[in-house]
């Protein structure tokens, strides 16, 4: 194999791997903004996508830290309620 095809194919790993980090991210924010999830819910969402953009790229934590961390903390507090409003259920009036 040759030194160009080899660049080639790196670059198209590294492509791959930029579309499932770029769908992961962009379904866990669309996730959040829909604000159904719980605030533990939405932290593990959070959670798991770190893990898979650390898997995909294991030496850039650094750049989750720096622009995604602060993107998901933003989105939490903005979209998730801090606890779930009680329910209450009104009784029909007698008649």
């Amino acid at each position: 194999m040759s030194a160009e095809s080899q660049r080639a194919q790196a670059l198209a790993e590294e492509a791959r791997r930029l579309r499932l980090l770029r769908t992961a991210v962009d379904l866990t924010t669309s996730v959040l903004m829909q604000g159904q999830l719980s605030r533990s819910e939405a932290e593990e969402l959070v959670a798991a996508t770190r893990r898979q953009a650390l898997e995909l790229f294991p030496d850039k934590e650094g750049a989750y830290e720096l622009i995604l961390a602060p993107r998901f903390a933003r989105l939490i507090e903005e979209f998730v309620a801090l606890a779930p409003p009680a329910a209450r259920v009104l009784p029909f009036p007698p008649r």
